[in-house]
């Protein structure tokens, strides 16, 4: 039954991060099942669907789709079969009080003139900024993001001295990216990323200028339906491939028995053997609350979780609006005056900012299906302190007020949407992220970003203490975000495979030294018997032997 189960694989989430395991896993040869306490799959990234509107609750766009071309890849299928995706350029349009606009896109040249706009001069500097993160973007992703590894040593020995100074860990996101260019839009702009990894651009390495960089090498997609579609495409795949995915069916514990992981119980009292876990939910949230455990596991989980610097959280609105809305693009930043503070409000002093940035995702603009014909689908984040930052806050009065704060922005930069044209709405507060989906502490990517925190500093994607348990998904190894969770599929995969291997290994070899024991056993015990014989007084050889002892 124990080698039986070993084959057998359980997946605690239907993430995008868990149905990527999950092919791979079956790949491998593994049977999987999945369980997803909701209706749907696809965690974060999920769905809304209200009168003829079609929302993504998470992520709005699709960056680095080379990752799930090769996951498709894997299981023999081509992956523009099952998803289609629409190209959004300019990808982003930034904005900021004092009316200046800056607009990132794929077109190197688009780029260069709205560098030179912000910053006259600055296109040698530009085409510097691109060349130098492209070459950073090639270290981090051939060497550094897409392996297992657990030694510092051996995770920065891989480079040569060239490329770890190229890396520019020493420096700050803001430092790295003032030296290409001095207009402090260009730099609010491109460092803004920082707030999605948990950090300032002032705070985090230099080598995180590879997230805007990547945005334009690989551009920004949309897959047709919304980003849904591209969870329902893996989700397909996945059925194929034999995999069962049981939705609606929610895991109130993960059973160990003996310092190793039995399988799951289900709410209700239903359980699942199974010698190898692989939980999707939040890492921390997994540890502190789903592992069945002693008192001392529980307590080192707490303090572990307790330790781990997180992501924001984030109030999510969901907007039906009739009509068109004018002065608003597919996807639109909204920073604000004192950026410094703004960053500082949110990491430092736990509270809303005051001069508050947002990012506002109108999709049907670039695929009008999503929603009635001549209408308006938008979606608005806004970025908070985490559940823990902000003890006994009414978080419906938060909304509430960051709503206004965003009207008043609209109103006073141009874009023609007020409440009255609103004929549906959604809210979604760090609280609902934390009972919907599991996320730690209403952290809305997952473990940040930090130098302490990435590659083998990060939480492993296994357990040292239980075995047979793994992690998935965006608080584990490489990181948050669509494109790094389905690659954290790919490497909890493969250390499970490694970890399966290693066993036999060792198997192998305590079978073959208890081989080698029996047969020097055997040797031994003839031997034994042989000078039982001759020691025996009958027959001469005997009494021969007798006489010399």
């Amino acid at each position: 039954m124990r080698a039986t189960n070993d084959r057998r694989v359980a997946i605690v989430g239907g993430g995008l991060g868990g149905l990527a395991a999950g092919v791979r896993l079956r790949l491998a040869g593994y049977n999987v099942t999945i369980f997803e306490s909701n209706e749907r799959v696809g965690g974060r990234a999920n769905l809304i669907e209200r009168g003829g509107f079609r929302f993504d609750t998470g992520p709005s766009l699709l960056n680095y789709p080379w990752v799930f071309e090769e996951l498709f890849a894997a299981a023999g299928r081509n992956f523009r079969d099952y998803v289609r995706l629409l190209p959004v350029d300019p990808s982003i349009t930034f904005r900021w009080e004092d009316g200046a606009r800056f607009q990132l896109s794929s077109d190197a040249r688009r780029f260069l003139n709205e560098c030179e706009r912000l910053e006259p001069g600055s296109s040698p500097a530009a085409l510097a900024f691109l060349r130098d993160a492209d070459a950073k973007f090639r270290v981090a992703f051939d060497k550094l993001i897409c392996r297992n590894e657990d030694s510092p040593a051996r995770w920065l020995g891989a480079l040569t001295l060239g490329e770890l100074r190229r890396t520019a860990i020493w420096r700050s996101f803001d430092r790295e990216l003032g030296r290409f260019f001095r207009s402090r839009h260009l730099r609010e702009a491109l460092g803004s990323y920082a707030m999605y990894l948990g950090g300032s651009p002032y705070q985090l390495p230099g080598v995180f200028t590879i997230l805007p960089y990547g945005e334009m090498a690989h551009g920004l997609w949309l897959p047709e339906g919304g980003v849904y579609a591209l969870v329902e495409g893996v989700e397909r795949l996945a059925r194929e491939l034999g995999i069962e995915i049981r939705t609606g069916r929610r895991v109130a514990r993960i059973r160990t028995e003996g310092g190793r992981v039995a399988g799951v119980e289900l709410e209700g009292g239903e359980s699942f053997a199974s010698g190898v876990v692989v939980s999707n939910v939040d890492l921390p949230t997994t540890d502190t609350e789903l592992v069945e455990s002693d008192e001392g596991f529980k307590a080192r989980s707490r303090r572990r979780a307790a330790r781990t610097k997180m992501t924001p959280g984030v109030v999510t609105f969901y907007w039906g609006v009739r009509g068109q809305v004018e002065g608003l693009g597919h996807h639109t930043i909204f920073l604000p005056e004192n950026y410094r503070a703004a960053f500082d409000d949110l990491l430092r002093r736990g509270r809303v900012p005051r001069d508050l940035p947002f990012y506002v995702s109108a999709p049907s603009q670039t695929d009008p299906g999503l929603a009635p014909p001549g209408d308006t689908a938008v979606f608005v984040l806004a970025p908070t302190p985490t559940l823990g930052r902000m003890p006994g806050a009414d978080w419906r009065a938060e909304a509430d007020a960051i709503r206004t704060k965003i009207f008043a922005t609209f109103a006073r930069q141009g874009v023609a949407l007020d409440r009255s044209r609103v004929v549906f709405e959604e809210v979604y507060t760090p609280e609902d992220w934390r009972r919907r989906f599991g996320l730690y502490d209403g952290s809305a990517f997952g473990a940040a970003h930090t130098l302490g925190q990435v590659g083998p500093f990060r939480r492993k994607n296994f357990s040292a203490e239980i075995e047979g348990l793994y992690y998935v998904g965006a608080s584990t190894t490489p990181g948050t975000g669509m494109p790094m969770v389905v690659l954290s599929g790919k490497l909890v995969a493969e250390r499970i495979v490694s970890h399966a291997e290693g066993r036999a290994r060792d198997a192998g070899s305590r079978a073959g030294a208890a081989r080698a024991a029996s047969r020097v056993g055997a040797v031994n015990a003839e031997a034994r018997e042989d000078l039982r014989r001759a020691a025996s007084p009958v027959g001469g050889a005997g009494r021969s032997v007798g006489r010399v002892r």
